[in-house]
């Protein structure tokens, strides 16, 4: 599923337009990205986490020329799916349009 497949989904499932859906779609990732920027984590009851976490510095190595390259340290964000979530994607205790 892509962007536009998920806001028709949205757009359908929720009777809003696609316009809307698309605003509530951009508005629920510019909330997010802005949240772990600033250090917070996301916590959607039942669906899951967003958060970060530090990447340490490390060396790597370059495949094709064998020289050792440095990778700087940073932040990573990161995802943990909840246990409705969980239990949606293995079957059970699913939302009754999943049922479809």
């Amino acid at each position: 599923m892509n962007k536009n497949d998920l806001i028709n989904s949205m757009a359908s499932t929720s009777g809003l337009s696609k316009t809307d859906s698309a605003k509530a779609l951009e508005a629920f990732i510019s909330s997010v990205s802005y949240a772990l920027k600033s250090g917070n984590d996301v916590r959607l009851v039942g669906f899951g986490t967003f958060a970060t976490s530090k990447r340490a510095a490390t060396t790597a190595i370059n495949p094709r020329t064998r020289e050792t390259v440095k990778v700087p340290a940073r932040k990573v964000a990161k995802f943990k799916a909840g246990k409705y979530l969980q239990d949606c994607v293995n079957g059970t205790n699913c939302c009754k349009s999943c049922k479809k």
